[in-house]
């Protein structure tokens, strides 16, 4: 009979969700990291979804979900099996840091997002109106989740600034979620 293959470069690759409001760049991020090139963009209706090698044996499949606001209650048909939350802010649009936290909130208490770490991309911190690191932190109220690891980036989806970083605390995040 047949023996289970239990070859360890045989695992599952991670799945990362991305996710943040319409306009924060999560499309530009995944070709940024996907091709290493700017591309115009337009706003994502559905999902775009891609394979990414992030690190030395850290593979991901990269879900790109589309963040109009029509888009947002089917969501959480995206949530399940995740491994780690990318969510994406526009760091300089300080009008619309409000929903996005809401968004936030909403995908965190989801039942299938339990105890699942995340990643906040800071995007667009090149723009002169972006806010830092600690002003962030504060506005999104990533204090008040300690129930799970999370981290967040600084980054630039044009220039490509602070992606290697994003992509260092991703693979770090991965491991350790799936150490548990």
């Amino acid at each position: 009979m047949g023996a289970q293959n239990s070859n360890p470069l045989h695992k599952k690759q991670a799945r990362v969700v991305m996710m943040g409001l319409d306009f924060s760049g999560k499309s530009t991020l995944l070709y940024k990291l996907k091709r290493n090139q700017t591309v115009e963009t337009f706003p994502t209706v559905g999902f775009n979804v891609d394979s990414l090698e992030i690190a030395k044996n850290v593979s991901i499949t990269m879900w790109d979900v589309g963040g109009q606001d029509k888009l947002r209650s089917n969501w959480k048909e995206y949530l399940e099996d995740t491994d780690v939350l990318i969510f994406v802010v526009d760091s300089s649009d300080t009008s619309r840091l409000p929903d996005a936290t809401a968004e936030l909130l909403t995908i965190l208490n989801n039942a299938n997002m339990s105890g699942v770490p995340f990643l906040i991309l800071a995007n667009k911190l090149d723009l002169p109106t972006a806010l830092s690191i600690k002003e962030l932190i504060h506005t999104l109220k990533l204090e008040n989740y300690d129930d799970r690891d999370w981290d967040i980036q600084s980054c630039s989806a044009h220039t490509g600034e602070g992606l290697v970083e994003a992509m260092n605390i991703l693979a770090r995040l991965l491991k350790k979620a799936r150490s548990l």
